[in-house]
């Protein structure tokens, strides 16, 4: 795909009805063996997308407004809704996607991507493909190559260009013909570029969104010409089993109850095989990475979107792995009208209060019975490693007790989750620690609902973040004379100073973990390093390798971390 980006503007005449059946190599005489594979896309399943409601034969598509905040509250990039955990289609050949659409409000989109987008915790990688945008007679033609960005917070197309099309109800089209992509409007070809890479994979991940509106989605259908094989598929996890001999069942011989996790995301859960394996053969428990922080589950004030949420708490329960809910009071990760709730004045801040309670009660009520565990207050301190709290909104509203406020709220909605506060940079014995150690108790002393504390353990730099056994077996005795129980949340260890380091400080965690009866659970922030993408500070994309699996493959780490729970 050329890397320069192309715009172009003009107005398209509609051609003959019969050019999309020419286009497939098709008439309307030939037989079903000729014509190749039809598919009815809206029959499929669309029942954890965001936005996305079935009426009938047809879909409803509404504006969700999902966008991906930067941590200080800043940016917005949009993180449109992909059908990640119902169909999507396997494409060896050529093939062509046609969809129509009506009672567009504002703007209509259908997205048709190679494989799904990487979201990380401030920016989501577009994958390769192709969006077809209709605002009026206006046709956007977006083709993303699947090249890293500049600046991957503000993806710009390979190839993009607009249209005018004379009937903006009329049937749209993408078509692959050998090395083009042909755009449809109506039967007639408006664009024809060079395909490039894009759709290499051989197979189409489709989403459909609204940026401002929504629209109705008349007919959905997939075509593959005869000699093209053409067919559905489901999410990579529904195949994945739990192992015999995965880090869940070894460590459940020595301690039953002990948990060994890992933070997931939907999108490899779903779409890649190895990933899925692993998680599901070797962890007992998941933490969604981001689907259940307040900016993907609730995007506008009074509205809601657990459909990605719902989609990993189906794969756990289905696969019998516990869930831990990560979170609700946080800093970061908040929508903007969150955020921006006014505090001026004791009554708006009694307003904004009802506001925020209203959400913990509607959230917890909706994943009641489903959450092992759930971080009710996540980083509560200040960023620079002090014992400050943060003033964010939640300190703003209810003040210094909000942990209280926020922990009977749970308890009301769900008395049965257990509930930590979560923390960074807490992980040894000094005054952070303390912080949080007494602010669990006097959470509780006042009416709070808190089990234990999460302790992090980031080692993003060896020299800095290692973590010893002593100073853990420390830090364990701390919170059991506490009264608390202590899952070690969101461990990762860099590799900078070879994969040898890095595999000891996984076992030296694990273990410390293991010895103590204090230590409830162990989980991984994160699963392969494929999946692992971080912004420098000069703005660049880089890679990480802070993992138990690097492109489906074990570790020296992974090896360890058996080898820990073997011994």
């Amino acid at each position: 795909m050329a890397a320069l980006t192309a715009r172009r503007r003009r107005v398209v005449s509609v051609a003959t009805a019969g050019l999309l059946l020419a286009l497939l190599g098709c008439s309307s005489t030939d037989s079903p063996s000729e014509r190749g594979t039809v598919i009815d896309l809206l029959q499929q399943d669309w029942r954890h997308v965001p936005g996305i409601v079935a009426d009938g034969d047809r879909v409803r598509v509404t504006a969700t407004a999902l966008r991906i905040v930067e941590q200080d509250g800043g940016g917005g990039q949009p993180n449109p809704p992909v059908n990640l955990a119902g169909t999507h289609l396997v494409a060896a050949g050529d093939f062509s996607l046609s969809a129509s659409f009506t009672d567009v409000t504002a703007d209509a989109t259908l997205a048709v991507y190679e494989s799904p987008p990487v979201i990380a915790d401030e920016f989501r990688i577009e994958p390769a493909g192709v969006q077809l945008t209709l605002r009026g007679d206006d046709l956007r033609i977006a083709v993303f190559d699947g090249s890293l960005q500049q600046d991957v917070t503000d993806p710009q197309p390979a190839q993009d260009e607009h249209v005018t099309v004379l009937d903006p109800e009329a049937e749209l089209s993408v078509h692959r013909s050998g090395d083009r992509l042909e755009i449809s409007s109506g039967g007639g070809m408006v664009s024809s570029l060079p395909l490039g890479d894009v759709f290499g994979s051989g197979e189409l991940w489709l989403g459909l969104s609204s940026d401002e509106g929504s629209f109705t989605v008349g007919s959905l259908t997939a075509a593959a010409p005869g000699g093209s094989s053409l067919a559905t598929a489901g999410p990579a996890a529904a195949d994945a089993e739990r192992s015999a001999d995965g880090l869940q069942a070894r460590a459940a011989r020595s301690r039953p109850d002990f948990l060994i996790g890992a933070a997931v995301a939907l999108g490899p859960l779903a779409s890649d095989a190895d990933y899925a394996n692993n998680v599901v053969g070797d962890f007992g428990a998941l933490t969604p990475e981001n689907a259940m922080k307040p900016q993907a589950l609730s995007p506008r004030q009074g509205e809601y979107t657990f459909e990605e949420a719902d989609a990993l708490l189906d794969v756990a329960e289905s696969k019998g792995m516990a869930v831990h809910g990560h979170t609700i009071a946080f800093t970061e990760a908040m929508p903007r009208w969150m955020r921006e709730l006014p505090t001026g004045s004791e009554q708006e801040r009694q307003a904004s209060a009802e506001v925020l309670l209203d959400y913990v009660s509607t959230v917890v009520t909706h994943f009641r019975g489903r959450l092992d565990s759930l971080d009710v207050v996540n980083e509560p301190f200040d960023v620079d490693q002090g014992t400050h709290l943060q003033e964010n909104i939640w300190h703003r509203v209810f003040g210094p007790t909000y942990p209280v406020i926020v922990s009977q709220a749970v308890h009301d909605a769900d008395p049965d989750v257990r509930q930590f506060i979560n923390e960074n940079g807490a992980d040894v014995p000094g005054p952070r620690q303390d912080a949080l150690v007494q602010l669990a108790l006097d959470t509780n002393e006042q009416g709070g609902h808190i089990d234990g504390v999460g302790l992090q353990s980031h080692v993003y730099d060896l020299d800095t973040d290692a973590l010893s056994a002593d100073d853990l077996a420390t830090t364990f005795d701390n919170v059991e004379d506490a009264g608390l129980i202590v899952r070690i949340s969101e461990n990762d260890v860099t590799d900078s100073e070879g994969q040898d380091a890095q595999a000891q400080q996984y076992a030296t965690v694990l273990a410390a973990c293991l010895r103590s009866e204090t230590c409830v659970s162990y989980t991984t922030w994160g699963v392969d390093d494929r999946f692992d993408w971080w912004i420098d500070d000069d703005g660049g994309l880089q890679q990480g390798h802070d993992f138990l699996f690097d492109d489906g493959e074990p570790t020296p780490a992974y090896d360890a971390v058996r080898k820990v729970l073997a011994d």
